[in-house]
C-alpha cells in the first residue's frame, strides 16, 4: 500500500493490511457514533485513540521546534521525547517533529554516524511516544533500509501502525548521506489522507501537484539553514532566504486548501563546506519558523529562531473538500524570488553528493569505517 511501511516486518505488515473503510469511518466520526460503530479490523489501541478525538473534523495539532546537536542522536532523541511529551500535555493529538530530528544536517562525518536502522532507536521512540501519549507522532531521520539510506518520515499511530514518506530529492549536503525516494507523499490514514513534505520539497511545484486534491492536511518538517556566519549580516540573500521559508507553509496551505503543520530546527551549528573542501568550516544557523496554518493559509501559531526549542499547538479543521485559493505556478520552483545561483547549486549538488554517497556513505554501511573521499577531478 502506498506510503505504508512496518517497523518489524511481520507485526506492522499485518497491522497495515487491516482494512479500514475510510469514507465510512469519517461519516461515523462526524455523526458522533464512533464508539458504537468502529469498523472491524481496527485494533483496540487504535480504537481508544480514535475515540479520544473530537466528534468533528477539528483536531488539536502540535509542531515542534528543536535546537539540535549536530549528529548527536542520543541527545536529539532525548530532546524530541521531552518536547513531544510537552505537546501531549497541551492536548495535541497530532505531533510533528522537524526533518532529520535525530541529527539535523550539515556536511560532517557525524552525519554519517547518525544513520540508524529503519526499525532502530528513532522508530522505536516514535512508536513508544505514540502509544504512551495516545497521539499520532511523526518525524524524519536518516534511515538505513537494506543497502540504502533514505530521509524517511515515519508517522506512528498508538497501535504501532506506521506510515512513511521518503524525501524525493536530497538538498545540497543531504545528497552525501541519503538517496531520493519515489512515493507521492500521500499517507492513507484512518482519519483520511494526509500529505508529507520535507524542507525543499515544499518549494517545488511538483510537490504541490502530486498532493493537490489528494490530502486533507499537510505534515511538514525542515532543516533550513542560512548563509555562513562570515557573510555580511545585511547580505541580501539572508533576507530572501528567510522570506522564502516564512512564506512557504502558508502558501502551500493556499495552494492545496489544507492546514499545514510545520516542525523545524533553530539555532547555530558548525559543519564543513563540501567534499572538495572538507576542512573548511561552515558555521551557520537553522532558521526555525515552526508554524501551524489553517486551510486558507492564516497563521495560527509560530516559533522563530529567536524562540529556541519549543512547542506550538492549534486547533485545525480538516476540510472534506479542499478548496485551494491559489493556483500552482507552471515552473519548477514555487518561490518567485528563488535566486538563480541557488537553483544552479541545487542541480550541481545532486551528482556531486551522489558520488560521495556511493564512495563513502554506502561503504560505511558495510564496514562501519568512514573512507577518505577523493574528488572526481583528482581521480
Amino acid at each position: 500500500m502506498r506510503g505504508k511501511c512496518s517497523r518489524a516486518e511481520t507485526r506492522r505488515k499485518k497491522a497495515s493490511d487491516r482494512p479500514i473503510r475510510r469514507r465510512q469511518f469519517l461519516k461515523w466520526a462526524a455523526a458522533g457514533i464512533l464508539l458504537n460503530a468502529c469498523p472491524q479490523g481496527i485494533s483496540a489501541a487504535l480504537q481508544k485513540h480514535l475515540a479520544s478525538f473530537p466528534r468533528s473534523r477539528t483536531h488539536k495539532v502540535a509542531a515542534i521546534q528543536m535546537q539540535p546537536k549536530l549528529g548527536d542522536v542520543e541527545a536529539n532523541l532525548a530532546q524530541a521525547e521531552r518536547l513531544v511529551k510537552e505537546a501531549s500535555r497541551r492536548g495535541a493529538q497530532w505531533i510533528v517533529l522537524p526533518e532529520t530530528f535525530t541529527s539535523a544536517a550539515a556536511f560532517h562525518e557525524d552525519s554519517i554516524r547518525a544513520i540508524r536502522p529503519v526499525d532502530g532507536a528513532p522508530a522505536r521512540l516514535l512508536e513508544d511516544l505514540a502509544r504512551k501519549e495516545n497521539a499520532v507522532v511523526g518525524g524524519s531521520f536518516l534511515a538505513r533500509d537494506g543497502d540504502s539510506v533514505r530521509n524517511r518520515f515515519l508517522l506512528m499511530f498508538p497501535d504501532g501502525t506506521a506510515y512513511r514518506h521518503d524525501k524525493d530529492f536530497p538538498t545540497f549536503w543531504e545528497a552525501c548521506y541519503s538517496e531520493g525516494g519515489n512515493d507521492d507523499g500521500v499517507l492513507e490514514t484512518p482519519f483520511g489522507p494526509v500529505g508529507v513534505a520535507l524542507c525543499w520539497e515544499m518549494v517545488r511545484s511538483g510537490t504541490a501537484e502530486r498532493l493537490l486534491g489528494k490530502i486533507q492536511m499537510l505534515l511538514a518538517g525542515s532543516t533550513w539553514w542560512t548563509l555562513r556566519e562570515e557573510a555580511d549580516a545585511d547580505h541580501p540573500l539572508r533576507a530572501v532566504n528567510l522570506e522564502i521559508l516564512q512564506q512557504t507553509p502558508p502558501r502551500l496551505a493556499r495552494l492545496l486548501g489544507v492546514p499545514v503543520v510545520h516542525g523545524s530546527h533553530a539555532g547555530p551549528f558548525e559543519g564543513f563546506d563540501s567534499p572538495e573542501l572538507p576542512d573548511v568550516p561552515y558555521r551557520s544557523a537553522y532558521l526555525g519558523e515552526t508554524m501551524i496554518t489553517d486551510a486558507t493559509g492564516n497563521l495560527l501559531a509560530r516559533l522563530g529562531m529567536e524562540d529556541g526549542p519549543g512547542v506550538i499547538t492549534a486547533d485545525v479543521t480538516l476540510p472534506s473538500e479542499p478548496e485551494p485559493s491559489e493556483a500552482i505556478p507552471e515552473r519548477f520552483w514555487l518561490p518567485e524570488q528563488m535566486p538563480q545561483e541557488w537553483k544552479d547549486a541545487w542541480g550541481r549538488w545532486l551528482p556531486r553528493g551522489e558520488d560521495y554517497y556511493r564512495k563513502v556513505t554506502l561503504p560505511y554501511l558495510r564496514t562501519g569505517e568512514i573512507l577518505e573521499y577523493i574528488p572526481r577531478y583528482l581521480r
